[in-house]
């Protein structure tokens, strides 16, 4: 549990950083049946689907008013309260988001913009398996209403009949249109292909497990997904000031995801120094192990976890910054002065006051974030993954006149005469 390692060489640190990646040829398989299975057969499958997968035999593939009420009277008020602070905060943050289109000119009559369109029929996926969370309605559905978008679609399985009354109300809280009662890959099947009752979407959105990861793949090849989301992971950048019992969290709050996530430590200092705090955070993630739930999902995770430890803050930050960990923790004397050093991270978390529960739930920023790597590339969800800019440009007579020999003579140069002509009658 948890390998120590000082000052890797170039050759073990890339072996370190690795991702855990089983061979998914099998799950593939399936999921491929499953998204032509609903293609071709629509709401019949939907229904089989979710009586086979979650033991419900539904009356209806959408959630009524009526359930989304009673949903709310289910929920005791400290949640109640806790769901409603946080949507608050995620909206306040995500407001701030929004940005006019830009315009200038180039040249004189020559005027150019950007018109900012919200992405339109948007499809959410909200997991809902051993740890269904509502958290990720109000992390997805609060941008996308922010932005403008319309009919937010939102699909979440029904287990044994029955829908989680905390999703229910993050979704009323959030701005959401319908609730499709279905999960799994089928969900996203049904939002890639459209059925009967399912109109298809223009972008599919959110987490999920692995059938759901590899099915928003196969989409992607029909309509736009946010990101392909692996295991969840955290990175702990922390040097002797960092409280052992704080980063032991931190590993676990991941850990705890899931049997694939992965927690890794990164310690800045001497070897002695280094050892000190691998025994310290070693001896309270054993403690904690013993009385936290769910420590099933830890204990594998951290089979693939680790602590890495370098004398030089250069060599730390080229592992940081490798790895682009999907959450970053900089617990250390300085961190905001490390902040400066970060290159690729989903979302960071400054000083011993920043868990990563934090931004999961209720700081404002958003938790669905790049996984595997690809912080190195491209960002979490946020207002802009749910909008369209579309240039716009006016010429007038004497903006034509001003760039028309430039355009004709590239034209010309590409034997694109047509283009040329374009240009060449209007002066």
């Amino acid at each position: 549990m948890l390998d120590f390692f000082y000052n890797p060489d170039e050759k073990e640190l890339d072996r370190l950083l690795e991702r855990n990646n089983d061979n998914n040829e099998d799950i593939l398989s399936s999921v491929r049946a499953i998204m032509e299975d609903v293609r071709t057969r629509g709401d019949e499958a939907l229904y089989e689907y979710a009586l086979r997968y979650d033991n419900s035999d539904l009356d209806s593939l959408f959630v009524s008013k009526e359930e989304i009420d009673q949903a709310e009277q289910m929920i005791k008020p400290e949640l109640r309260d806790a769901i409603r602070l946080a949507a608050c905060n995620i909206r306040t943050f995500h407001e701030t988001q929004i940005r006019e289109g830009e315009r200038c000119e180039t040249m004189e009559g020559v005027e150019l913009w950007r018109k900012i369109v919200p992405i339109s029929k948007p499809g959410l996926y909200v997991p809902g398996g051993t740890a269904p969370l509502f958290s990720t309605v109000l992390m997805l559905a609060i941008p996308a209403h922010v932005a403008g978008c319309r009919d937010i679609m939102l699909a979440t399985p029904a287990k044994d009949n029955r829908m989680n009354p905390a999703i229910l109300y993050a979704a009323k809280l959030s701005g959401v249109d319908r609730i499709l009662k279905v999960g799994g890959a089928q969900a996203i099947a049904a939002f890639t292909y459209g059925t009967e009752s399912v109109e298809r979407r223009n972008k599919i959105f959110g987490p999920g497990n692995r059938f759901v990861s590899f099915a928003k793949m196969e989409a992607s090849r029909t309509v736009s997904i946010d990101m392909l989301a692996g295991p969840s992971e955290v990175m702990v950048l922390a040097d002797s000031s960092a409280s052992p019992l704080y980063i032991a969290t931190d590993l676990l709050s991941q850990a705890e995801h899931g049997p694939d996530s992965q927690a890794i430590l990164v310690f800045i200092g001497k070897r002695k120094d280094a050892e000190e705090m691998k025994d310290d955070v070693l001896r309270e993630t054993e403690r904690l192990l013993r009385e936290l739930e769910r420590s099933e999902y830890m204990l594998k995770s951290l089979e693939h976890s680790r602590i890495l430890a370098f004398s030089s803050t250069e060599d730390a930050m080229k592992a940081v910054n490798e790895y682009a960990p999907e959450h970053l923790i900089i617990n250390t004397a300085d961190p905001e002065s490390l902040l400066e050093l970060v290159e690729s991270a989903g979302s960071v978390f400054l000083g011993p006051y920043s868990p990563e529960s934090a931004g999961d739930y209720a700081s404002g920023t958003n938790h669905t974030l790049p996984t595997s790597g690809f912080a190195k590339s491209s960002s979490g969800v946020s207002v802009d993954s749910f909008i369209k800019k579309i240039t716009v440009q006016k010429l007038s007579r004497k903006g034509a006149e001003n760039i028309g020999r430039a355009v004709m003579e590239m034209a010309e140069a590409e034997s694109l005469y047509a283009h040329k002509e374009a240009m060449r009658v209007r002066l």
